[in-house]
């Protein structure tokens, strides 16, 4: 098994992302807020290419989104986040709108290429650095904790053009000098970082399909100009988890003893179910677990990559020396858990996997949509996000017992529904289905807490309909729609839904469900007599 290692891995990581079923409705449960613990935190999430546009203002840098978006084909529609929200001249709006909300914790990230246009090569930004004071100083008026991610899929396009970026040890460099600089101008202030988002989501979209710049791929993964899907992930996550590393000792050594902050990392917290009953689709399951969540954690908690990932990748998995081994080990003080979906795994290893869509790889089936006829939940957007409420009490449970009940904060959860060609703006904001996803997965994670799990807050992914990446601005999984026209922020039914849980303690009223739908048919009429196109 030792020289199918590469392929075994990523075979396993596309099994668990793209081995997926869909099924039935989500079933309303009411959920209150007296259902958490005291102190628990509620926030939205954003991250700064999603929203902030303002892509060349006062000074930033290109970013390696900016370089992408801008390259023909990359991107659906042609779109790109060069405005986008325009959060950077309306981030004082934004931070009001989180105010009448109720929330008390806001999760944002912090645009590398605005605070070092060209990483280490250049000067800092000023301009970059008075910005997010400014979004820090703002929130925290408003009884808001802050909780900032230092790189959320975004680096100046300057570390891809030296060195590679992730593909080089020289990012660990730059990653440290980005960390002294945010911790030095803001860790007065933020009292939770979390270094890197989803190092295994973005590996898989940038170094295995190639779907995520710099777009490197190789088949039978993807088809690309450039790249090795089967070694380039194996380095590039080797250098994040290094550079989370060396962030961490940093913070711990030099910041954390003035500034009485915390530090952790987010992973892309897919639960995997096996898809028959047998042994082996179990051990599939975990297997899954391991190649993705485990790919992350393990070395950050354990000091190593998972007994399993070694099992099957040998020695052609890296390894850490004695001394990165002890700074890696015990690097993070919480975990962020990114949590919207459960998919089937299968084990193809030891069994010939046949039909379903893709193909077989390496003892792997690349896909397959569903488990004896039945879907795993009602399908949203996103091919592969499904509605499955019970994966977030699954998925904590797992993280609780895989890693020693670390506390975890639930740093993304939300729905965005299936789009039609001609849905209304009326539609976009009449998003019920949204509400039950919230009510339905808050509930699950309700139960998680009360099984010990220790758990202290949950942000809703997100704030305002925002680019959704390789989506463009398709996927909506915002509590506010943004007016693609003037961009204002209208208030879809689920914020008055959030506000009204995160401030009453009560189930959500029909009186203000006719209420909503009240505005709604008043934005609507509005916005269709300015001769705009009233559907998206």
């Amino acid at each position: 098994m030792k020289g199918k290692g590469p392929h075994l891995l990523l075979a396993i990581i596309l099994h668990a992302h793209l081995c997926l079923s869909f099924n039935g409705v989500v079933d309303e449960e009411e959920i209150k807020i007296s259902d958490f613990p005291p102190g628990f935190l509620f926030g939205t999430a954003t991250s700064s290419y999603q929203i902030e546009g303002g892509y060349l203002a006062d000074g930033k840098g290109l970013s390696n989104w900016d370089v992408f978006t801008h390259t023909d084909g990359n991107i659906l529609n042609g779109e790109n986040g060069d405005i986008c929200e325009d959060h950077y001249h309306r981030y004082l709006e934004d931070i009001q709108i989180l105010h009448s909300l109720g929330v008390n914790a806001y999760r944002f990230s912090i645009s590398w290429s605005r605070v070092l246009p060209r990483g280490r090569f250049g000067e800092v930004n000023s301009a970059g650095i008075k910005f997010y004071n400014k979004i820090i100083d703002n929130l925290l008026l408003k009884g808001i904790k802050p909780f900032v991610t230092l790189s959320h899929h975004d680096h100046p396009q300057e570390l891809q053009d030296q060195y590679g970026a992730w593909l080089s040890p020289q990012i660990q460099e730059d990653f440290a000098h980005f960390a002294e600089i945010c911790f030095t101008s803001f860790g007065d202030r933020v009292k939770h970082w979390m270094t890197i988002n989803e190092p295994d989501l973005f590996i898989r979209m940038a170094y295995i399909e190639g779907f995520y710049p710099p777009r490197h791929c190789s088949p039978p993964f993807g088809n690309c100009s450039v790249g090795n899907s089967d070694v380039e992930p194996l380095i590039a996550m080797h250098n994040m988890v290094l550079c989370h590393a060396k962030a961490a000792k940093l913070y711990h050594e030099h910041f954390e003893a003035q500034q009485g902050g915390s530090i952790g990392i987010v992973v892309s917290g897919t639960n995997y179910e096996p898809m028959t009953d047998k042994k082996i689709d179990n051990d599939a399951a975990s297997r899954a677990l391991a190649f993705t969540v485990g790919w992350v954690l393990d070395p950050l908690v354990f000091g190593d990559y998972p007994a399993e990932m070694r099992l099957y990748i040998g020695s052609e998995l890296p390894k850490f020396s004695k001394e990165e081994t002890e700074y890696v080990k015990g690097s993070i003080d919480f975990i962020g858990l990114n949590h919207y979906t459960t998919l089937y795994s299968e084990d193809c290893i030891y069994s010939n996997c046949t039909g379903g869509a893709g193909h077989a790889i390496k003892g792997y089936q690349q896909r397959n949509t569903d488990r004896d006829g039945i879907r795993i939940g009602e399908p949203t957007a996103i091919d592969g996000m499904s509605v499955v409420p019970r994966g977030m009490e699954e998925i904590v449970d797992y993280v609780k017992e895989r890693y020693n009940n670390i506390p975890i904060y639930i740093t993304e959860n939300g729905y965005s529904a299936p789009q039609g060609e001609d849905v209304s703006v009326k539609d976009i904001l009449n998003d019920t289905k949204r509400i039950e996803y919230h009510q339905a997965y808050l509930a699950s994670l309700a139960r998680a807490i009360r099984n010990g799990a220790d758990v202290r807050g949950y942000f809703a992914w997100t704030l305002l309909d925002d680019f959704e990446w390789i989506f463009g601005y398709d996927a909506r999984f915002g509590l506010y729609y943004v007016d693609p026209h003037t961009l204002d922020r209208i208030p879809k039914l689920s914020a008055m839904w959030y506000n009204s849980f995160l401030t009453k303690n009560d189930s959500f009223s029909r009186e203000e469900d006719a209420y909503r739908d009240l505005l709604q048919d008043k934005y609507t009429t509005a916005h269709e007599s300015s001769g705009k196109k009233a559907e998206i």
